[in-house]
């Protein structure tokens, strides 16, 4: 035999290896032998066999040890959803601490039923639940100061003080803010008519301004002229760049955005950005009286349930609002 053929040649009998393979009741009988960390040592090392991160590895070995020590480490097919309860509760920290164990504990047992440890995923049914964090909206009292600090002699703050009350007073989306031409602006009516293409659900709304809004409009209106000419640069926009171009290029790229950005952070505002600007908008309207479909249709959605959620109305506002049909 040449070497080459010698290299093929299996020199160990493998045949019976797939023979006489275990029952189920000789499997289900194997996985009542294991404790859940024996059941850990084991899956530890297949997973550091398939490369996973080592703080992988670590948040399971820390989890399900503590698991396993409040419950009394049982037999790995002993475990039900009594057990992952009473370790829950066992916890004295936030339930979004508690989700982020518990997701580790379920990988972990979605490893053991793999394995054939686990007859059921019985752990599918447990949750934490977790509070959405409530977004808070600009007040007038972030407005107004941040307004006061601004040099409205200068073009760029001019636009932005422009940019921000109008997002606040009629609550446009900052993409559509950045789109808005001098079509759109009726100095006479005080009104912001714009057309379906500039809105998310496409469809023309008209809103109204006051007369601080439209004395910045009038001013801006007439400072961009200028600087078009200087720039020779021609278009109709509402809000634009030094130079008279858009101010914003794509979605992630807004100067207007990068501006209440900088003057936030510079003035130690928590509420001036474009979303809490809109949300302001939408909770002054709720504060005098606008009901809810009038609200959904100011700031362009489609579903109510969208405003609802938008608004994020506490308890407290509940029963206050409640408290005057009483």
């Amino acid at each position: 035999m040449t070497k080459k053929k010698k290299a093929y040649k299996v020199d160990v009998d493998l045949n019976d290896i797939f023979r006489n393979r275990p029952t189920q009741s000789q499997r289900s009988t194997e996985r009542h032998t294991l404790t859940v960390s024996q059941a850990l040592e084991i899956i530890v090392k297949q997973m550091q066999a398939a490369g996973l991160r080592e703080r992988t590895i670590s948040d399971y070995t820390t989890y399900v040890l503590d698991f396993a020590k409040k419950i009394g480490n049982p037999d790995i097919g002993a475990l039900s959803v009594e057990h992952i309860y009473e370790w829950l509760s066992s916890m004295n920290v936030s339930n979004a601490t508690k989700l982020i164990r518990l997701k580790c504990l379920k990988a972990f047992l979605g490893r053991c039923f793999d394995n054939g440890w686990i007859e059921k995923k019985f752990w599918r049914s447990v949750n934490v639940k977790v509070d959405t964090p409530v977004k808070e909206g600009a007040t007038d009292r972030e407005v107004k100061l941040l307004l006061s600090l601004l040099d409205l002699s200068d073009f760029v703050q001019l636009r932005d003080a422009t940019a921000l009350l109008t997002m606040y007073q009629c609550g446009l989306r900052v993409g559509t803010i950045v789109q808005l031409e001098n079509k759109h602006v009726d100095l006479n009516e005080k009104l912001l008519r714009i057309d379906g293409s500039l809105i998310k659900n496409h469809e023309a709304i008209h809103l109204p301004f006051d007369d601080v809004l439209a004395r910045l409009y009038a001013v801006l209106m007439r400072q961009n002229d200028i600087i078009r000419r200087e720039n020779g640069v021609k278009n109709e926009l509402l809000f634009i760049t030094r130079r008279g171009g858009k101010i914003a290029t794509s979605s992630s790229n807004n100067n207007i955005r990068k501006q209440l950005h900088k003057y936030a952070k510079k003035y130690g505002l928590k509420n001036i950005n474009p979303h809490a600007l809109r949300r302001g908008f939408a909770k002054n309207l709720l504060k005098k009286g606008a009901d809810l479909p009038l609200i959904s249709k100011a700031l362009g959605h489609s579903d109510l349930a969208v405003t609802t959620r938008y608004l994020h109305i506490d308890k407290e506002e509940v029963a206050e609002n409640l408290r005057k049909f009483l």
